[in-house]
């Protein structure tokens, strides 16, 4: 079975995840175990005795080493889960500006650079969950519509991404953000860089299709409002709740048809990322 023995990265690690699960796989009852679960959040996971491995997603040469430690001690990964997130709380007193360029840093950049660092190590049948939010769902989050058709562009490449991004962060700095059609929550930056990070993951499964490597596959998830830290823990749900979509979207069987590249919601239902509707208001 593809994910017995699977080595798994969880960056950052607000949820406590239970892998040992029932799954089924060619109408063959199989139990799935992770071999190594390597968390780089320090998170209470009962009965997994995973590693944990330091890693500061905005320090390139972190990065580089912890891709360094993962080739050296395990060869590779079959699961990658992006969790790291930072959020300014509405009523933040740090100027909108800085809250943009801080939240971009982590939530848009560090993601890309994390995923390239760790990308080539990805094995066959490997899974990759990024974790959205509804924050991050393209039609409910941005209004102007020149804006959407950009972030929607099926020919949209990381190169533009980044346009998009130096765009915001110009539009915030001269105050025309909203008359340019962007964001105006009070989580403006939040929002925006969840869009961003939900345009890369359609980007890098257009990238994963002409992959050599067979049937590796990313989407992305919002796991719902879920009670933790990054929200003041006012989250209806819990964290098993939370945990939910993205456990389903990690240990997805070898060659699915379906989701691949999708929005899947914490009800692990697909959600169109580009028209909606969502399904639920969080």
């Amino acid at each position: 079975a593809r994910l017995c023995g699977c080595y798994t990265t969880i960056t950052s690690s607000h949820y406590t995840l239970a892998f040992e699960l029932e799954g089924s796989s060619c109408n063959s009852s199989l139990l799935i175990r992770v071999r190594v679960l390597i968390m780089t959040g320090k998170v209470a996971v009962e009965g997994l005795n995973p590693l944990f491995h330091q890693l500061d997603i905005d320090d390139q040469k972190s990065i580089d080493d912890f891709a360094a430690h993962i080739k050296k001690e395990h060869g590779g990964l079959d699961v990658l889960i992006n969790n790291a997130a930072v959020l300014f709380m509405p009523g933040a007193p740090e100027p909108l500006e800085l809250q943009v360029v801080e939240t971009l840093k982590t939530n848009y950049y560090a993601l890309k650079n994390v995923c390239n660092a760790l990308f080539p190590l990805l094995r066959p049948h490997a899974r990759v969950v990024t974790l959205s939010s509804i924050a991050g769902h393209l039609e409910r989050m941005v209004p102007g519509e020149e804006l959407r058709k950009k972030f929607a562009d099926p020919d949209l490449t990381e190169e533009k991404l980044d346009q998009l991004m130096q765009d915001f962060v110009r539009d915030v700095k001269d105050g025309s953000y909203k008359e340019k059609g962007w964001p105006t929550v009070p989580y403006t930056a939040y929002a925006v860089s969840k869009v961003a990070a939900s345009a890369l993951t359609r980007i890098q499964h257009q990238r994963f299709l002409k992959d050599p490597r067979e049937d590796i596959v990313i989407n992305h998830v919002h796991p719902g409002y879920v009670d933790t830290d990054l929200v003041g823990h006012q989250g209806p749900l819990t964290t098993d709740q939370g945990a939910v979509a993205p456990v389903y979207a990690a240990l997805l069987p070898a060659n699915c048809k379906s989701p691949r590249g999708d929005f899947i919601w914490h009800t692990k239902e697909i959600v169109d990322w580009v028209n909606g509707p969502c399904p639920s208001a969080w």
